[in-house]
């Protein structure tokens, strides 16, 4: 696997104006990456069902292929063809499919490549597509939707509210503290500064840090962890940032998805499991 520190340095420098920071491209690369015999690290394992609230087994969260293959995404949203930069950009959506369970004792071969790059009314979205194989057959597949934001920068990250959920009654309520920023990105690799230091997240127009909405997916499926089944797709819109710290509520909707909100009710995730 690439190496994360490497990625995030050429992409900051990339952002300095004079290196690299240019027009980007109008399309999508037309490139797949794909690394194989990626093993599990089981302490790896072990530590991030801590940090998200999974119960410790050999069963890989539906989350956990992420983190795995989550350098070869980032190589590719690095690459200097990519259609958005890394700096700045929003991720607003994650669908992960599980296509039957995976084990720590199982070796995955992970391909990763950009779809669907599109116009929205911020700026553009894209899709990148992060695939799992063992063996040669698929057994997980996600999908994370990045926001480039062009024109106004900042706005402390107000997404839009569009089919804003029904607000459910919290069956839940988590504390979220200060270190949930700084240990999903040691778990992740995923060390964006506007998760782990206030002046990254200043930067970039919030007040304080906030958590990875990837952390936010996880605690909420550790949560329906004894609900979910074997194979399943479980999509997530990531709508208002979670600051830390920060309380929030988890509550299950009428239609069989699910939320999570702050104390004024206002979403900042809604998923659906099928």
């Amino acid at each position: 696997m690439p190496a994360a520190g490497a990625l995030y340095r050429r992409a900051l420098l990339g952002a300095l104006p004079g290196l690299g920071g240019g027009r980007r491209s109008a399309g999508v690369p037309a490139v797949e990456l794909a690394v194989a015999g990626i093993a599990v690290d089981r302490t790896h394992l072990a530590d991030y069902d801590r940090v998200c609230g999974f119960r410790l087994t050999d069963r890989l969260p539906a989350t956990f292929p992420h983190v795995m293959g989550f350098p070869l995404a980032l190589r590719l949203m690095t690459a200097p063809e990519f259609p958005i930069p890394l700096t700045g950009v929003v991720h607003v959506g994650n669908r992960i499919t599980v296509h039957r369970p995976v084990t720590a004792d199982e070796t995955l071969d992970f391909r990763a490549y950009a779809e669907n790059l599109r116009p929205h009314d911020r700026g553009r979205q894209v899709d990148v597509v992060l695939v799992g194989s063992v063996d040669g057959t698929e057994v997980w597949r996600g999908v994370s939707t990045y926001l480039g934001r062009e024109g106004k920068r900042g706005g402390g990250g107000r997404r839009e509210q569009a089919g804003r959920p029904t607000t459910p009654a919290g069956s839940a309520r988590w504390r979220v503290d200060p270190r949930v920023g700084t240990d999903y990105a040691r778990v992740s690799g995923d060390h964006n500064p506007i998760h782990t230091s206030r002046l990254g997240a200043r930067l970039f127009g919030f007040p304080r840090p906030i958590a990875h909405g990837m952390w936010s997916k996880a605690r909420c499926l550790a949560a329906l962890e004894n609900r979910l089944p074997d194979a399943y797709t479980v999509e997530v819109a990531f709508k208002l940032p979670v600051p830390l710290p920060s309380t929030v509520s988890f509550g299950l909707l009428p239609d069989g998805g699910f939320a999570l909100h702050d104390s004024r009710g206002r979403p900042h995730l809604a998923g659906l499991v099928r």
